[in-house]
């Protein structure tokens, strides 16, 4: 899989410990308009997905955690790998001082119809719901709100991607959307 870019602001202890943990993530586009989830707690959008599992593959991951999030069922023979983005920064979590993540990118087509959410406890805290937006507005809301607590390392990762299916033309209607 391409690399799309790399994220590393190099605010840490490179020789600190390490916790590691790759994501898988759905780009489903649909008229122009791309499926995000979106915070309502704090003002964010993410493209749907998640974590991989220990023992799951990424195309697993992506399957499970864009159900999970956002009610979206993959179509498992749709799923097409579109770029990766390398990400690593000083961790937040107890027990590492360096966070590393690589967050596969996938274009996946879906069901028409959405299914309840299965949402974790701060994903239901944050209120995650599922819309289809217009990937400017999801680029501008990651870039100029006040996102509280969150990262915004992740939502300037999210806001690049957009960026990338832009200028690939997957928005027009000769593009995969």
């Amino acid at each position: 899989m391409r690399l799309l870019f790399e994220l590393d602001p190099r605010n840490y202890d490179s020789q600190g410990r390490r916790f590691i943990r790759d994501s898988a993530r759905c780009i489903t586009i649909q008229h122009g308009r791309i499926a995000m989830v979106h915070s309502l707690k704090y003002d964010y959008y993410k493209f749907p997905g998640g974590g991989i599992e220990k023992g799951e593959t990424p195309e697993d991951a992506l399957i499970r955690e864009t159900l999970e999030e956002a009610g979206l069922i993959v179509l498992p023979e749709s799923v097409t790998e579109y770029g990766y983005v390398h990400r690593i920064q000083k961790s937040d979590l107890d027990g590492a001082d360096i966070f590393v993540q690589d967050n596969y990118y996938y274009l996946c087509s879906v069901e028409k119809t959405p299914v309840a959410q299965k949402l974790d406890a701060y994903e239901a805290d944050e209120h995650f719901t599922l819309e289809w937006t217009a990937p400017e507005h999801a680029i501008h809301v990651n870039r100029n709100v006040n996102h509280g607590p969150k990262d915004q390392i992740m939502l300037e990762r999210e806001a690049l991607v957009l960026e990338y299916l832009q200028r690939e033309g997957l928005f027009d209607e000769t593009g995969k959307g």
